[in-house]
């Protein structure tokens, strides 16, 4: 578990470096993913960073796609070699890998491009049918392997991610999951200032199963990523965090301290 909280503050230090280097940038998904991330990676994905292109691998999706510096640290740590330190020092500049908002760049580990919030989603539930029309056309034996998208806010209040979300659930898409940020926090202010629905509600009458856990608790990720993985039904994780988890807080401020990046 020490290794996972090495890894996610790795995460932190990449991500605000490249972002400082670069003069522009989003913050606020690696810092408050980078447990989510860094559990997923490290002991639930399926994949061969020396064969990025292995047909059998997971396919991950970053529909938050400007937090891009998430998915750019943690390839970078699991070993890609497109994704080196040199790489990660390039982010925003012109021709490099590592973009602003990731650009599909399969044989460095980067599925999709992911557009507009709302299609990361749609991307992840077609790979989702893609693998069980597969799997139903060449068997378990050549093809096994799974859907993850990592969702904010704004992803799921776009109308197109609620047409694929609704597929989903029809569908029976259980090789898929959504790991959800749910930070209840908005650049303007409080989600509750533009939405007031209860978004786990949504899922569950779409037919898909629901778990809420605590996303600084590595524990409690891995328990959650692993139920996941047992039910036919599409998955939404509604992960609680505190947008910029690791960066000390003053008191009384949204979410009071944040836990130190040295724990």
């Amino acid at each position: 578990m020490s290794d996972i909280h090495s890894m996610a503050h790795a995460i932190r230090f990449l991500a605000l470096d490249a972002i400082r280097t670069a003069g522009e940038g989003h913050q606020g998904v690696p810092l408050g993913m980078a447990e989510i991330a860094a559990t997923l990676y490290a002991n639930h994905l399926k994949v061969n960073p020396d064969d990025p292109l292995w047909p059998d691998r997971d396919r991950v999706v970053l529909s938050n796609g400007h937090g891009s510096m998430l998915l750019y640290a943690l390839l970078h740590l699991s070993g890609y070699k497109e994704l080196s330190l040199d790489a990660l020092k390039s982010f925003r500049k012109l021709g490099s890998v590592c973009a602003g908002h990731p650009e599909i760049e399969q044989h460095a580990g980067i599925e999709i491009t992911t557009g507009l919030l709302g299609q990361g989603i749609a991307s992840a539930v077609g790979m989702a049918v893609a693998e069980q029309r597969l799997q139903a056309q060449f068997g378990s034996d050549l093809v096994d392997h799974r859907a993850w998208a990592f969702v904010g806010d704004g992803c799921l209040q776009e109308g197109m991610g609620q047409e694929a979300i609704s597929l989903a659930g029809h569908l029976r898409l259980g090789n898929l999951t959504f790991l959800w940020d749910d930070n209840q926090i908005t650049d303007d202010g409080a989600t509750g200032l533009s939405i007031s629905e209860d978004i786990p509600a949504r899922f569950r009458a779409a037919n898909w199963q629901v778990i809420e856990a605590d996303g600084h608790d590595i524990s409690a990720i891995g328990a959650a990523l692993s139920q996941a993985k047992t039910d036919p039904r599409p998955t939404l994780i509604a992960f609680r965090t505190i947008i910029a988890h690791g960066i000390p807080r003053l008191e009384g401020k949204r979410g009071g301290h944040s836990a130190p990046l040295t724990e």
